[in-house]
C-alpha cells in the first residue's frame, strides 16, 4: 500500500521490523516533496521511532491475527495459554508480558495478536480482580486523609491501598497503571 493510505493502529513492516502506527503528520518540506512524519512501535521490543516516510513510498501491510486465550498456569518464567476456540495451547516466556504476568490469574482471558503463527502482543483486561494476601492492619485514630499502605497480592504484586483494605479481600487494580482502583464485594 502507499503511504497515504496508512492509518493510526495500523500494523505495518519497515525495514524488515514489525511495527504499529502510533501517529503520522502530512508534512510539505521546504524542497522536495510531501512526506509522512510518522511515529512507530516496535511490536517486537516495545521502543518508539520516530519515522519520515515519502507519500508515494510503498510500505508493506502486516496482517495480525486476534484471537482470545485463557491463561492456564505458570512454571518458573514460562506461561501457558490456551486458545478458547481451538483449546490449542502455547507457552510464552517472561519477555512477552513485561510487567504483565503479575497480573495473571487463572483462567484469564487475554487477547493475543499472532503474526505468521508467533504471538507478538498480548493484551490484559484493563482491570483484575485479585485477593489481599498480606498488609498491615488499620491504625485507629489515623484520620489522615490519602494514608495509604502498601498490601501484597495473591499474584505476588504490592500496591497502595486504602487503610480499610484487610487481608482476604478482593481489590481490583488497574493493569495500565498498577494502581488500586476499588474493592470488591
Amino acid at each position: 500500500m502507499k503511504a497515504s493510505e496508512m492509518r493510526k493502529g495500523q500494523t505495518v513492516k519497515i525495514d524488515g521490523r514489525l511495527c504499529a502506527i502510533v501517529d503520522f503528520e502530512h508534512v510539505k518540506l521546504g524542497k522536495g516533496g510531501a512526506v509522512y512524519q510518522t511515529k512507530l512501535k516496535c511490536l517486537t521490543d516495545g521502543s518508539i521511532q520516530n519515522a519520515r516516510i515519502r507519500s508515494e513510498q510503498i510500505i508493506e501491510e502486516a496482517y495480525l491475527d486476534k484471537g482470545t486465550y485463557e491463561y492456564l498456569y505458570s512454571s518458573a518464567s514460562e506461561h501457558v495459554l490456551m486458545d478458547t476456540s481451538t483449546y490449542e495451547q502455547i507457552s510464552l516466556d517472561d519477555e512477552a508480558f513485561s510487567d504483565g504476568s503479575k497480573y495473571l490469574k487463572t483462567n484469564a482471558q487475554l487477547q493475543v495478536s499472532m503474526y505468521n503463527g508467533r504471538p507478538v502482543v498480548v493484551e490484559l483486561p484493563n482491570t483484575v480482580d485479585l485477593e489481599v494476601t498480606d498488609t498491615p492492619p488499620e491504625i485507629k485514630g489515623a484520620t489522615a486523609t490519602n494514608q495509604n499502605k502498601p498490601a501484597t497480592l495473591e499474584t505476588g504484586l504490592v500496591v497502595q491501598v486504602p487503610p480499610f483494605v484487610k487481608i482476604g479481600d478482593a481489590i481490583r487494580v488497574d493493569t495500565r497503571s498498577g494502581e488500586y482502583v476499588t474493592r470488591v464485594k
